[in-house]
């Protein structure tokens, strides 16, 4: 296992910084008056293809050696990594395989497709996921770039909190959601070294809170086929993920899947911003434990806006 660095985060910086934006910290005093805390929203779903991922997956693609672009990459994912990947490829001009569940939003397969990935679908669980991957990866021969469960993948995602202690002075704690863990492997990668004051919490579906029960257990915990709102939090803890969560994080929390939609809907009427159920769980869970954090200035990532349009979680289905 090898477990990425500071000194990986700030090569990742330098290097993806032509390819990736420096997002918007934005506030709500309504949402400060309800929580009782000073809540600062980092806003990759401003950033470039829509999520964080992006900064994971164009530190890998521009990271990777000539002689390694002709078969291009190649990984599993419901959706925000996918079509970042695909984006990150593009731009290096190089191959992007992808397999998504068949369940994934249509709005994250046409970006894949329309940054030029190359989609296969599996069924809607880990380990099919896994099988297919594991077949198209021999097909292609592309280099394999996890998710999450990646050094490259964790340094681009490190950079994120980086920006943000940056843009927002004596933070008290940072919350972000938690599939596989990238982001808040990153966030722990970043803050451990350079903020170590600073809290580090996870948010996660109570109908996919597998890293909360391996939390609690000590051990990693997964579920094969969760079934939430919060489509880019289905995914389990792996073994470099799960280092950094169990090391750095100061505790998961968890939300329902009417808390997550309540908060998804309060940021789009407070805010006026774009975000995806995924991205809604922080807030729900500082709704729901706001003993937590009142009176703390909190850094809240929301993580993605590759939404569908029409299917929002509110909607008659």
């Amino acid at each position: 296992m090898i477990i990425p660095t500071l000194q990986d985060m700030l090569t990742a910086r330098k290097r993806i910084a032509p390819h990736v934006h420096r997002t918007p910290v934005l506030t709500s005093s309504y949402l400060n008056g309800l929580t009782g805390a000073e809540l600062f929203f980092k806003c990759e779903n401003f950033q470039k293809a829509g999520a964080f991922k992006v900064r994971g997956a164009c530190n890998a693609v521009f990271g990777l050696p000539d002689d390694m672009l002709e078969k291009g990459v190649a990984t599993h994912s419901s959706g925000n990594h996918a079509l970042s990947l695909s984006y990150a490829a593009g731009r290096r001009g190089i191959p992007c395989h992808v397999v998504m569940p068949r369940t994934a939003p249509q709005a994250k397969k046409d970006a894949v497709q329309g940054y030029g990935g190359i989609i296969t679908e599996c069924e809607p669980s880990t380990s099919s996921r896994e099988e297919t991957f594991a077949m198209v990866e021999a097909e292609t021969g592309a280099e394999f770039v996890h998710p999450y469960n990646d050094p490259r993948v964790i340094a681009g995602q490190g950079t994120c909190s980086a920006e943000l202690i940056e843009q927002v002075e004596g933070l008290d704690a940072v919350i972000a959601p938690i599939g596989g863990g990238g982001m808040i492997s990153g966030t722990c990668l970043t803050l451990s070294n350079l903020a170590p004051d600073i809290k580090i919490y996870a948010a996660e579906p109570e109908q996919a809170d597998d890293a909360y029960r391996s939390f609690k257990a000590g051990h990693i915990i997964a579920d094969d086929a969760p079934v939430t709102v919060a489509d880019g939090l289905k995914v389990p803890l792996k073994d470099l993920t799960w280092h950094f969560v169990s090391n750095h994080v100061t505790d998961i929390l968890t939300a329902s899947e009417q808390e997550i939609i309540d908060a998804m809907k309060l940021i789009w009427k407070r805010m006026k911003i774009v975000m995806e159920p995924s991205s809604a769980v922080p807030l729900a869970t500082i709704l729901k434990n706001k003993e937590a954090f009142a009176g703390k200035r909190v850094g809240v990532i929301i993580t993605g806006g590759n939404v569908d349009l029409d299917a929002l979680p509110w909607m008659e289905k």
